[in-house]
């Protein structure tokens, strides 16, 4: 019985990776994975036991208690997967603005990568599976039989952000979810370890005037069999 493929899906903050994954893990009846969940909960848990504070990480505390840090997803009664840290389902948590810029900030760190990226790879040594982040084709899973790269304009991407953040009934202020997705975007794409860059072979899919289902059909239509 021939392996099945893993889906590789990089990109910039906030362009619909997850909506997208979603929709092929769904659609292929694979397993879904969000790497950029994993950091965020690392994030919360070092702002939970005082290791993360504004712009600061006490990054030898924290890299010394990754061991007490367990991440894992689950379907909740909806069908849909959550981000569960420690045991605790965390999901809303982390889907915050301060939480994405203090994520960007570990996710800077070589020790906390490794172990995310272990635990990632893990996860899908067995193929099946649709994991997006910002290094997947090019670090987590340098062999992936498909690999995609997405991305949109930066106004674009922050009103999308503005509005998944109203939608969970959160505040929001759309000029402050633009600053912070641009330097985002800054640190993702300078960082030391693992930048966020297009992988060999990944193919481009700029969605920034594409529905849902327009993305959809263009997948079926680029890896039909």
């Amino acid at each position: 019985m021939n392996k099945k493929p893993v889906i590789a899906i990089d990109g910039y903050s906030s362009c619909g990776k997850s909506t997208f994954a979603k929709a092929i893990a769904k659609q292929m009846g694979y397993l879904y994975i969000d790497s950029g969940a994993m950091y965020r909960a690392v994030a919360l848990y070092g702002i939970r036991n005082k290791l993360v504070d504004g712009k600061t990480v006490q990054q030898a505390q924290l890299i010394n208690q990754l061991d007490n840090i367990q991440i894992d997803f689950r379907k909740n009664m909806e069908g849909r997967y959550a981000t569960f840290l420690n045991g605790e389902n965390v999901e809303d948590e982390i889907r915050g603005v301060e939480i994405s810029e203090h994520a960007s900030n570990v996710s800077k760190i070589k020790e906390v990568r490794a172990k995310l990226v272990a635990l990632q790879q893990a996860m899908g040594k067995n193929g099946g599976i649709v994991m997006d982040g910002r290094d997947i084709g090019t670090v987590v899973f340098p062999h992936a039989e498909i690999k995609i790269f997405m991305t949109a304009s930066p106004e674009i991407r922050a009103q999308r952000r503005y509005d998944e953040l109203k939608a969970r009934g959160m505040e929001a202020d759309y000029q402050e979810v633009l600053k912070n997705l641009q330097l985002r975007d800054l640190q993702d794409s300078t960082r030391t370890e693992s930048p966020l860059k297009k992988a060999d072979g990944a193919v481009v899919l700029d969605n920034s005037h594409m529905s849902p289902d327009d993305q959809m059909k263009w997948f079926r239509k680029q890896y039909s069999k």
